[in-house]
């Protein structure tokens, strides 16, 4: 009887892809073409309703009801002209996924039926709260909550083959009105930001009324085909690898970065770019990663909440598609030990409403005070909370990562380049001349601002955040994370900082100080107080842990430690001061990652133990048994074989292990499970629970090495990572 995994085997090698179709040859004829965007508006819309919808997005002017029944019956005829059957309100809820509740358009009526979509459904839907995650805020029994629609995110077709359904971007609150989404804590420090960015650009330019945040997302992830995944439980319910050899080739030859891409995943990548595309996601770039069968794709810059809604679509959209070319897509951070993980880059800048960028430098004196003033209180905001944006990134499956040797640190550290950096000293230590007049002229030491040339830096892939010309680059978010948790957060420091820079700035203005003599002594105050969390060297190294320690930086390498910055004073004051989340929702937030953390370890441990004892151990012993008689059968003829007798004692010494730990975890889950207190109950799952896995993927690795190659029943990591 053939295995599983000899089934899947052939079954992989005999994949063909499927054929392709692009809508047209250029990509600016279907580009959006699923999406009820401002050109679709305008044609639906009357124009006076069109102008208030537009402010709505712009400048979040509420929606009367007749307006919204207007803007429901355009989307309806758009909608089903397209050929639309259903809507829904698209959410997402704390699952870390999307979520969605399908409505037909379709209602009975006296003489028949008719097609029908009222502003009230448009506006808001009820799906039932106390069946998401909500950290204690609903009880069972209190099942209701609300969805409301988000204008400023457009609303979209989603295709199968079965149908089409209206989608649109909603909040999800309780039934008393706390967020149980990423969206809406997300809005709420965009608004902050907004308000906060303007009042300082108004030093420099009086003609600025809007900031936006803007966001690119790199997404990386795996592919591995679907008959592979299926053979392997541990891929198919964790994500990972939870056993498996490293593969005697690996990424050790680095010939897989942006080498040529594999047939089958071109066509695979074309299919959920098409569909991406036609949904308004602006796909510009594609390449293979360092890992083998690593890939990533990457987008053109979007406002952030647009962006982080396309990025939610798009993780969607690759499974989806995965599943037609029989791939399954990996975004776990770390699929497979001993090769690269997968990041999530958040390339984070602010855009004025009259086309500048914040984080860019400028050929003068003045826009570079500008740049600097900006620049500096980045700087400044991640100092003060780099635990609370260590803590947003944090995730069970992200600690396998950070601090990786492909991935940034734990430590939350700041890379500016040599120019930047050099700069920022120079400012630090020269003197103010108060007595200057001329605005060329401010430091006395230094003539003028220097010229911050673009993209003057070399690129560190150590550093967690990195300045890289005009953006500020996250590299430690997950490749599975939804990013709105660090950009809430980022976002929100940022907006709490702004708001303290102009305070500081106004003091001094009103004892007398000239605004730029103001601005330039905060600045120079700030560069000073941030210093510590700027590094320019090698992450990894353990020359960093050491000075990072020195200088009073955390190293908090799992979550359960890094979410209690969520709770902390600081945080507590920020929140508040921003209105981003309530004292009632950040803990229930907080309660909420520590239990997906340890329900996650504890499904793991679950999978780990029946693989072990279902097929690995029984695959040894079968193996084992084969070896025994080879031995007697060889003693019977008068033959002495030490080489089989060696193997099987390798083997038992290995099984005996693998189970000892197996059945020690286990009661270890026991003992576990009955504590009560959700923060303990993670930790302990963390450094009791998770200290079996090693050792006993350690011992089921060695056993790999030495079974049969044909009896052993898992498809194994060369399989898994060299199949085209």
């Amino acid at each position: 009887m053939k295995s599983l995994r000899t089934i899947a085997l052939k079954e992989a090698q005999n994949r063909i892809s499927p054929e392709v179709k692009s809508p047209s040859a250029k990509i600016s004829d279907f580009f959006g073409s699923n999406v009820f965007d401002k050109r679709k508006m305008r044609d639906f819309l009357s124009k006076d309703v069109y102008e208030k919808l537009i402010s709505s997005i712009n400048q979040g002017e509420l929606i009367n009801s007749d307006d919204a029944n207007q803007i429901a019956t355009a989307m309806k005829a758009w909608a089903m002209s397209a050929g639309a059957t259903h809507y829904t309100h698209w959410f997402q809820p704390l699952t870390g996924t999307t979520a969605e509740k399908h409505d037909s358009f379709f209602e009975p009526s006296g003489d028949g039926a008719i097609e029908k979509f009222a502003g009230s459904a448009l506006v808001q839907q009820e799906p039932d709260a106390s069946s998401f995650p909500n950290g204690g805020i609903r009880n069972t029994f209190e099942a209701r909550g609300y969805t409301a629609w988000d204008p400023s995110s457009p609303a979209f077709i989603m295709e199968s083959k079965a149908g089409k359904t209206l989608c649109i971007p909603t909040v999800f609150v309780s039934y008393t009105g706390e967020a149980l989404d990423y969206k809406a804590p997300l809005l709420k420090a965009l608004a902050a930001l907004d308000k906060a960015a303007v009042d300082v650009c108004q030093y420099f330019d009086k003609s600025i009324t809007k900031v936006n945040a803007s966001l690119g997302i790199e997404q990386e992830y795996f592919l591995v085909d679907e008959s592979l995944f299926n053979a392997r439980p541990d891929l198919l319910l964790t994500g990972r690898t939870l056993f498996g050899h490293m593969s005697a080739k690996g990424q050790q030859l680095e010939d897989h970065y942006f080498g040529s891409i594999p047939e089958r995943v071109f066509s695979y990548m074309v299919d959920f770019e098409n569909e991406a595309l036609k949904l308004g996601i602006p796909l510009k770039t594609r390449h293979n990663e360092v890992a083998p069968s690593q890939f990533e794709c990457a987008p053109i810059y979007e406002e952030i909440n647009l962006a982080i809604d396309h990025n939610q679509l798009l993780m969607d959209l690759m499974e989806k598609v995965a599943r037609r070319h029989h791939f399954r897509v990996l975004l776990h951070e770390k699929p497979y030990a001993g090769i690269n993980g997968s990041g999530k880059h958040n390339n984070w800048s602010l855009i004025t409403d009259t086309g500048k960028n914040l984080l860019a430098p400028g050929k003068t004196p003045k826009n570079n005070l500008m740049f600097l003033a900006f620049f500096v209180n980045t700087i400044k905001a991640v100092s003060e909370h780099a635990d609370l944006l260590r803590a947003s990134i944090a995730s069970v499956s992200n600690d396998h990562r950070l601090g990786a040797n492909e991935a940034p640190p734990a430590i939350i550290s700041i890379f500016l380049g040599s120019q930047l950096n050099d700069v920022l000293d120079e400012i630090e230590h020269s003197r103010i001349s108060k007595k200057i007049k001329e605005d060329n002229a401010l430091w006395l030491g230094i003539p003028k601002i220097p010229q911050i040339l673009l993209d003057n830096t070399d690129r560190n892939r150590t550093s967690p955040f990195a300045f890289t010309g005009n953006k500020f680059e996250l590299r430690a978010v997950g490749s599975s994370a939804n990013s709105s948790a660090p950009m809430t957060i980022l976002n929100a420091i940022m907006a709490e900082q702004l708001v303290k820079f102009k305070a500081e700035v106004d003091k001094l203005i009103k004892k007398g100080d000239k605004k730029d003599i103001a601005l330039l002594t905060v600045i120079k105050k700030y560069i000073k107080e941030s210093k510590a969390i700027r590094f320019e060297g090698n992450g990894y190294s353990q020359e960093w842990e050491d000075e990072a320690l020195a200088r009073g930086l955390s190293n908090i390498k799992t979550t359960p430690k890094a979410l209690d910055a969520y709770l902390s004073e600081k945080s507590a004051e920020l929140f508040a001061a921003t209105g981003i989340y309530s004292k009632r929702e950040i803990h229930a937030r907080h309660e909420i990652m520590l239990e997906n953390f340890y329900k996650k370890l504890q499904i793991e441990a679950r999978v780990m133990g029946e693989v072990a004892n279902t097929a690995i151990i029984p695959a040894a012993i079968a193996y084992q048994n084969s070896l025994i008689a080879n031995v007697k059968g060889l003693k019977e003829i008068g033959v002495d074989s030490k080489v089989s007798i060696d193997i099987v004692k390798k083997l038992t010494e290995h099984l005996e292990i693998v189970k000892t730990n197996i059945d020690a975890m286990l009661e270890e889950r026991k003992v576990t499970n009955k504590l009560e207190d959700t923060r303990d109950k993670a930790i302990a799952y963390d450094e009791k629970v998770k200290t079996y896995f090693e050792v006993i993927r350690y011992h089921a690795d060695k056993l790999e090495q030495i079974v049969d190659d044909s009896v052993w029943p898992l498809p194994k990591f060369r399989e898994l990572l060299f199949m085209k």
